[in-house]
C-alpha cells in the first residue's frame, strides 16, 4: 500500500468508482428545459448503489458533455459544485473530480466541494480526436498542491495519442518528476482496458509512486489487474447491461466488489 494511497482510501488497492453526470447546462445534450433535478437525481441513485456495494472511492465526471473540450466554460464548473454541493452530505467516501479535458476546471470544483484527487491530463502533448491537447502542468501543479489535492495524472489519454516517441517508462518518471502524485494508465477510449504492459511498465519507472488503471477493468479481469496496478478506476462495467450511459447496476458493482475483495485477499496471503 502506497503511502498516497493509504493516507486517501485507507486501503490497498483501491476501487474508486466513477460518478457519471448527465449532461450539464450549456453543451448539447443537456435539455435546456429541465434544471439539475434530473442529473442530481440519477447521480444521487449511482451514489446509494456505489456505496452500498462497498466501493472505496468515488470521482465525479462530467462524461456525457460530448463533444468534449479542452477549455470548458464557467457553467460545467459551477454546475459540477453545485451537484456535488447537494450531494455531500451523503458522501461517505473519499471523492475526486474529472472536467473532461480541463485540468484547471478539475482543481477548481475539486477545491469548491472539498475534493481530495483530481483525474486529468497534466503533463505531455498530444494529438486528440479534439485537437491539440497542450496542458500547462506547472501552474495546474503547483495550483492543486497548495489545495492539498492530489494529482492522478494520465499519461495515456483517451481520444489521443502522444507526440514525439517518448515511451509509456519515460513518460511516467518524467511526470513524476514534474510534480504529479499518482500515475493512470488508460484505454484508447472509455470501457477499454488499459494494457498490462504499459501499467508493467509504469510501473518500473516509477516505483515510488502509485500506478492504477484507469478504464475497462471489469470482475474477470480486476484480479489480474490488480497484480500489477496499485488500484482501478471502474465506471463502464458498472452500470446496467456494461453501458456507459446506463444507471449503475447494483448486481454488477456488487459482484465487482466482492471480485476486488477476493483478489486483494489472495495476494495478501
Amino acid at each position: 500500500m502506497t503511502p498516497l494511497l493509504s493516507s486517501l482510501f485507507g486501503t490497498p488497492k483501491p476501487v474508486i468508482a466513477m460518478m457519471h453526470a448527465g449532461a450539464l447546462p450549456g453543451r448539447p445534450r443537456h435539455d435546456p428545459g429541465q434544471n439539475l433535478e434530473p442529473v442530481r437525481d440519477a447521480l444521487a441513485r449511482d451514489l446509494d448503489a456505489l456505496q452500498k456495494a462497498g466501493v472505496n472511492g468515488l470521482l465525479f465526471c462530467n462524461e456525457a458533455d460530448l463533444p468534449y473540450r479542452l477549455r470548458t466554460g464557467p457553467e460545467t464548473a459551477a454546475a459540477m459544485a453545485a451537484l456535488v454541493g447537494e450531494l455531500r452530505a451523503g458522501i461517505h467516501v473519499p471523492f475526486g473530480i474529472d472536467i473532461v479535458w480541463d485540468p484547471a476546471a478539475s482543481l477548481a470544483v475539486a477545491r469548491a466541494t472539498g475534493a481530495c484527487f483530481v483525474r486529468e491530463v497534466f503533463t505531455g502533448t498530444y494529438e486528440s480526436d479534439l485537437g491539440l491537447m497542450q496542458p500547462a502542468a506547472e501552474a495546474h501543479q503547483q495550483q492543486a498542491h497548495q489545495q492539498d489535492v492530489a494529482v492522478f495524472a494520465n499519461i495515456t489519454p483517451e481520444f489521443a495519442s502522444p507526440l514525439g516517441n517518448r515511451t509509456t517508462t519515460e513518460r511516467a518518471r518524467d511526470a513524476v518528476l514534474l510534480g504529479v502524485d499518482a500515475i493512470l494508465v488508460t484505454g484508447p477510449i472509455t470501457g477499454l482496458p488499459a494494457s498490462l504492459e504499459e501499467l508493467q511498465a509504469a510501473k518500473h519507472a516509477v516505483p515510488g509512486t502509485p500506478v492504477l488503471a484507469s478504464t475497462g477493468v471489469t470482475a474477470g479481469t480486476v484480479k489480474k489487474t490488480l497484480e500489477t496496478a496499485d488500484g482501478v478506476i471502474v465506471g463502464t462495467h458498472l452500470k446496467r447491461d456494461g453501458v456507459t450511459w446506463n444507471p449503475v447496476d447494483p448486481v454488477r458493482a456488487a459482484a465487482f466488489m466482492a471480485a476486488a475483495t477476493r483478489a486483494k485477499a489472495e495476494m495478501a496471503v
